[in-house]
């Protein structure tokens, strides 16, 4: 993948111009990752730029679909949203099952895949989710619902309840529905992929 634009000067105003013109986008149509180095002796400062365009992204990502759809023989659109610092790629198939696997893990290599593939986007602070058929929003929505029936559990027992392993955004979520409990707490014991969350009646 090669959609990272690098411009140096030492004025930063003239460079991002400089990058608008070439690029031919507005400021928000882009990413931009500043840095500054020495210029050398006795020549100040020197402003880097490294930009990528939201145009050149969605086709990139798009063009990682369509090898994966050719490779899977599998027919699948695509949309893009970019919100925040999340870039969600929103994938319709005509075999969802087999691009979902069991417990999600098929969705959750290709997820994988596609951040490596885009790993320049690591620079920008960007993070891509996969989701196919609504599947994770179903799957948070139900993990909503059981963390929120284990904390009432705990509340009225005070025995703890240990959970299965999930990945590091499941596990976030647990956190941010527990922490509405004042009288509980969680926490996540072990090492990825088998890092489980604890949920427990505060001392």
């Amino acid at each position: 993948m090669k959609i990272l634009h690098r411009y140096e000067g030492k004025n930063l105003e003239v460079l991002k111009n400089q990058c608008l013109d070439e690029l031919s986008v507005k400021e928000n149509e882009l990413y931009i990752f500043k840095s500054e180095e020495e210029a050398g002796l006795f020549k100040g400062k020197k402003y880097i730029l490294e930009v990528m365009t939201k145009e050149e992204i969605i086709n990139e990502i798009r063009r990682f679909i369509n090898e994966l759809a050719k490779n899977m023989n599998i027919e699948i659109n695509s949309e893009i949203k970019f919100e925040d610092n999340n870039i969600t790629v929103l994938l319709v198939t005509n075999n969802n099952s087999i691009m979902i696997g069991k417990d999600g893990k098929t969705l959750n290599a290709i997820q994988i895949i596609l951040r490596q593939y885009m790993s320049e986007l690591n620079k920008f602070g960007l993070r891509i989710i996969v989701d196919i058929g609504n599947y994770k929003n179903k799957k948070l929505k139900n993990l909503e619902y059981e963390v929120k029936k284990i904390c009432e559990e705990v509340l009225k027992t005070k025995v703890e309840v240990k959970l299965d392993p999930m990945n590091s955004y499941e596990r976030r979520k647990v956190h941010s529905i527990v922490s509405e409990f004042d009288s509980l707490e969680s926490v996540s014991y072990g090492e990825d992929p088998n890092r489980y969350t604890v949920i427990r009646f505060k001392d």
